[in-house]
């Protein structure tokens, strides 16, 4: 199996457009030792397959594809790798992409929950305008763990649940969550057995959730925030991370905790990750910590081959 990052950072990208602190500023003017970040998305397929499965879809993603030349073979006069689309929520900083994708010349191959499917459907209709260019033809997510796949991404299945964490700020139930909203995803390569467990949104580990994370031989997890009032210090917003959906990974029962119970073999690696996060700078604290306890930061253009 072959999994690509395409893009790292949470919404906003890395650096925010319009965003001033210690790492956005830094890493402009080179006081900062980091690298710029896209918005969070990957990609997966067997080894030797064509084709790929494409895990969200940023604005960023006209950039990534471009910067990632397998996404666009060249078999064609209008060609693309990407076989399907899922999306693990209905968050603009993972479904905008599909507006870039409109082009296509056949309906869009998407794969989502009903809670999203009805938020993109409602609270922000993109679905809806997509009728209007190629289409959609929708797949429904099941979240009880059963196996799917995506036809033309040979040797790979799929199983899904879901996840706490939180609702789109326009979904007509943002403030009442309902399972869906947000999923994390085993991917399996049916020739190794090998797994990796993606979630980039993860406001708690539950029972289910860290059993997905223990039997997997990589994972993929919610690197947002350092501490769950990092955006409060930096007078950025009035809310924790917990408020937003998102685990911190200091402090007790954090993201480290959890990733430090699992085996010394399991590749860790945080993804999602926002500019204020001070894991970004590379000469942080916070980044020697993660060294220290084996965990990754993940980058545009990451790699993973299990």
């Amino acid at each position: 199996m072959q999994l690509v990052v395409l893009g790292a950072a949470a919404g906003g990208g890395f650096p925010q457009w319009n965003c001033n602190c210690r790492n956005c500023a830094g890493v402009r003017d080179g006081s900062v030792r980091a690298t710029p970040r896209t918005q969070s998305s990957i990609c997966v397929r067997a080894d030797g397959a064509a084709d790929w499965a494409l895990f969200n879809t940023s604005p960023d993603i006209l950039q990534q594809i471009k910067q990632f030349r397998p996404l666009q073979p060249g078999r064609a006069i209008r060609d693309t790798g990407i076989r399907g689309i899922v999306l693990m929520d209905g968050q603009v900083d993972h479904t905008t992409g599909l507006y870039m994708l409109r082009e296509r010349g056949e309906k869009m191959p998407l794969w989502c929950t009903d809670p999203v499917f009805e938020d993109l459907s409602s609270g922000n209709p993109l679905l809806r305008v997509l009728e209007h260019f190629c289409g959609v033809d929708r797949h429904t997510v099941p979240i009880d763990g059963s196996r799917f796949s995506i036809p033309g991404v040979a040797g790979i299945t799929f199983a899904a649940m879901a996840l706490k964490s939180a609702a789109a700020p326009y979904s007509p139930h943002r403030n009442d969550p309902v399972p869906g909203d947000n999923i994390g995803v085993t991917i399996t390569d049916n020739a190794s057995g090998k797994r990796v467990f993606y979630a980039p949104g993860l406001a708690e580990i539950e029972a289910h959730v860290w059993q997905a994370m223990q039997a997997a031989d990589a994972v993929l997890v919610d690197g947002t925030f350092w501490t769950d009032d990092e955006m409060i210090s930096l007078g950025l917003s009035k809310k924790r991370g917990s408020d937003i959906g998102h685990l911190a990974q200091s402090g007790t029962g954090g993201m480290l905790e959890w990733l430090g119970e699992l085996p010394d073999s399991t590749r860790k690696v945080l993804i999602h990750i926002n500019n204020t996060n001070p894991i970004l700078d590379e000469d942080s604290r916070e980044r020697a910590e993660l060294h220290a306890r084996g965990i990754e930061v993940a980058y545009d253009g990451m790699e993973i081959c299990l």
